[in-house]
């Protein structure tokens, strides 16, 4: 796959289907094109690292929105038409459209799109990549450090933590060093962003307010 992304193209038009799988080549885009939404949801590769749908607003299997609605925001869609009313525009934005393109498309207009699109489907993979990392770092935790871990990133001091667990402080000093060791965190403002994205730390904060 080219490094800049994967651009799928959904149109039941073939001469439009091979006019702009050539301009995104061209572009250094990875392209596959599909003259339908039943081929493309049966047979593309949605996990494929940065990618996007062109998609035709009017197919002869259904709409483009229906096509639009199973993806479920699976990827960034940038819808093309040859009608250009209001009405369609305003539906495909309501739906999550990055953008909606009138028929005949060019460069300047399609290009540009396409890599807003890529670039917004980029930084879902990237969040998606960090959280993956996120829960594996908590994985290796034992189950003690995962305490010591929702317990300190609620602010909870040191000595706090031992009463909470019934151990020593110094103990929670070794568990807090090896929760900082495995989760990466190169500083204790670092550890309670991981934990929030880890959904650690607001039960035991509950409990201590409660």
């Amino acid at each position: 796959m080219s490094e800049s992304g994967m651009v799928f193209v959904v149109d039941d038009d073939e001469s439009v289907r091979r006019a702009l799988a050539r301009l995104l080549h061209v572009a250094g885009y990875c392209v596959q094109t599909w003259p339908d939404g039943a081929s493309f949801l049966s047979e593309a590769d949605l996990d494929c690292g940065p990618a996007c749908l062109v998609l035709d607003l009017h197919l002869p299997d259904g709409s483009g929105l229906a096509v639009q609605e199973r993806l479920r925001a699976t990827l960034p869609v940038v819808f093309v038409s040859g009608d250009g009313d209001i009405l369609s525009t305003v539906d495909a934005m309501k739906h999550g459209a990055t953008d909606f393109l009138v028929k005949p498309l060019d460069e300047a207009r399609l290009l540009p799109a396409v890599a807003r699109a890529l670039a917004l489907s980029a930084s879902a993979c990237a969040q998606r990549e960090e959280l993956e990392q996120i829960h594996a770092c908590v994985g290796m935790l034992t189950p003690r450090e995962r305490e010591v871990m929702a317990l300190v990133v609620t602010g909870l001091l040191n000595k706090q933590v031992a009463g909470v667990l019934g151990t020593a402080e110094s103990t929670v000093k070794i568990h807090r060093a090896r929760v900082m060791e495995k989760m990466r965190a190169r500083s204790f403002a670092e550890l309670i962003r991981l934990a929030d994205k880890a959904g650690m730390g607001e039960p035991q904060a509950a409990l201590m307010r409660g």
